[in-house]
């Protein structure tokens, strides 16, 4: 029974881990960026989200699918290419994990007052249509170079690393190029960066859909018709 217990989790445990890391580098860029003035650079803070996502893929691809994004386990489902009973359970860990990387950056960085907090420096419609499309292309990315509802091989890395690398340096001074709610709930909540919040949670679920929704039209008309 322990046995089995301990198979089950594995893929909850990978997608805390994985989620813990990229909020603990990428929002931990941030937050260093933070308080030495500028050290980390803006480039420097792109890569870093970049390559953290594209080194948790590698390391986790195969064990949970490396989604590491509720958004993204999401719009898997509803490609029926993941199952809906798995989605809350996979947000739970993804969300733990964020809450528990921002949590110990806090603790790392007390003169910290963002923590990587996604706060818009436009109005709120335009940065929920900017985070809209750069999750619609995020997703547009992930479902085509995925096998079902994993994000694994030598392409899958480093297609969706370059993704998030490219959005998060043209769209970081916008919105900071969230696309991911856990990224934004954990930070902005524990840093009390709590006004927009909503944007961040509402707007990558519905380009991730939208994604999905896109997929008919480039690939066979049952491409995401297929029960998991």
């Amino acid at each position: 029974m322990l046995g089995l217990l301990k198979i089950v989790m594995k893929k909850y445990i990978a997608e805390f881990i994985g989620t813990f890391a990229m909020i603990f580098c990428g929002t931990g860029a941030m937050t260093i960026n933070e308080v030495t003035g500028g050290d980390v650079t803006h480039v420097g803070i792109g890569i870093t989200w970049g390559l953290i996502v594209m080194a948790m893929i590698y390391a986790f691809g195969e064990i949970s699918g490396a989604h590491f994004n509720p958004a993204v386990s999401i719009a898997f489902a509803y490609a029926k290419k993941f199952s809906w009973k798995e989605v809350p359970k996979y947000i739970f860990f993804q969300i733990a994990g964020a809450f528990a990387a921002s949590l110990l950056l806090m603790w790392l960085f007390p003169k910290s007052e963002l923590l990587g907090a996604t706060i818009p420096s436009v109005d709120v419609w335009r940065a929920f249509v900017l985070e809209l499309i750069l999750t619609f292309f995020l997703m547009v990315v992930i479902i085509n170079v995925s096998t079902g509802s994993k994000e694994t091989g030598m392409m899958a890395g480093i297609a969706i690393g370059g993704v998030v690398l490219l959005e998060a340096l043209f769209a970081g001074p916008i919105t900071n190029a969230s696309m991911n709610p856990a990224r934004s709930l954990a930070p902005n909540i524990v840093s009390g960066n709590i006004e927009g919040l909503w944007l961040y949670i509402l707007a990558p679920i519905i380009g991730a859909l939208l994604a999905v929704v896109s997929c008919k039209f480039v690939k066979h008309e049952n491409c995401c018709d297929e029960e998991c």
